[in-house]
């Protein structure tokens, strides 16, 4: 289920849930995501194509929960020799600041596969890459660890900007952790602010390691540089497990060792972001701006004390809903099933 943003329930003190993501639902919710399909290679020389076979919602047999899984498999399909999975938030789900958590399980990567979790600027419709901006909350698979045989342990943030093609600006942070973040689920947090951008790995369960990048949101006069402008504006969310390309620095399938056995999959359980009140943010939720109809809205009214409702009241991670008969509704009257 997706629950919306809850408009006027921030603390000036404390980060408070604003969206989350939970992929509990029978079929992926189309007002908030998009599936890519293509096999451009995404200008890295990357292997796969992405097609909506590649993307579904299921359970994780360890756990059982319930998850959105991009699948990535070796098979002949419209040129390729793989297909995967890609999907992204562009003008449906999209922010400006805070603090976003995902939970996630990366599949084994040696050698070949570069599962990644990342933002972009939402005007990348008008202005495209990479004077939208990019900022890679963590990308795994890099060639650096193939030597070395870390690959489980080696991951990087990352922020890209500049004029065109062949002039940007970048930042990547690299780290070998001192334990595997693949095959299990681990949680990765991005602290965005218009100072600065932080990422942390299992911030929950080790609060006491920092982030693993770091970066300041400077400005310059040059406005495809001004990283304080280009990284000050709503972004939206992108996760894909890439095959091959310019990271892994793998160009034959042949050679991508971590499908030899069948495909792989990347299970994300949740998303969640958070805001906090001491900043001059902004923050857009699906369909916010659409009409409400009447029907939906019934029983729901505003007062000077803020927003009162009728019927049900429902606590979801955080959120109050209301259920009323078959539906549930967000506080504003939204219907979300």
């Amino acid at each position: 289920m997706t629950v919306l943003c809850l408009a006027g329930m921030v603390s000036a003190q404390e980060y408070t849930l604003f969206w989350n993501e939970d992929f509990t639902d029978a079929s992926l919710d189309k007002q908030v995501w998009n599936i890519e399909v293509n096999g451009d290679g995404g200008g890295n020389n990357e292997l796969q194509y992405y097609a909506e076979k590649g993307v579904s919602l299921g359970v994780e047999p360890t756990t059982g929960k319930h998850c959105l899984i991009l699948t990535a498999t070796k098979e002949d399909y419209s040129g390729k020799k793989c297909t995967s999975g890609r999907v992204n938030t562009k003008g449906k789900m999209y922010y400006t600041f805070g603090r976003i958590d995902a939970r996630i399980k990366f599949p084994k990567t040696a050698n070949g596969l570069w599962p990644a979790f990342w933002q972009m600027g939402n005007n990348f419709d008008q202005v495209g890459w990479p004077k939208c901006g990019e900022t890679d909350i963590i990308e795994l698979g890099h060639q650096n660890a193939f030597s070395k045989g870390t690959q489980d342990r080696y991951f990087n943030g990352a922020m890209h900007v500049g004029s065109k093609w062949d002039a940007v600006w970048s930042d990547a942070q690299s780290v070998t952790w001192d334990y595997s973040v693949e095959d299990t689920f681990h949680i990765v947090t991005m602290i965005w602010t218009p100072e600065s951008i932080e990422m942390y790995m299992d911030k929950d369960a080790h609060p006491e390691k920092g982030p693993y990048f770091t970066a300041k949101l400077e400005s310059n006069d040059n406005e495809w540089y001004n990283r304080q402008v280009i990284f000050g504006k709503p972004n939206f969310i992108i996760a894909n497990l890439a095959v091959g390309g310019n990271f892994p620095g793998i160009y034959n399938i042949n050679n991508v060792t971590a499908l030899a056995d069948g495909p792989q999959k990347m299970y994300i359980d949740w998303i969640r972001i958070y805001q906090h009140g001491d900043t001059n943010q902004s923050f857009v939720c699906p369909t916010a701006s659409d009409p409400i109809e009447p029907e939906n809205t019934t029983g729901i009214e505003l007062t000077g004390d803020g927003l009162q409702v009728t019927g049900e009241k429902v606590l979801h991670n955080g959120q109050i809903l209301i259920r009323r008969g078959e539906h549930v509704y967000t506080i504003t009257g939204q219907i979300l099933k």
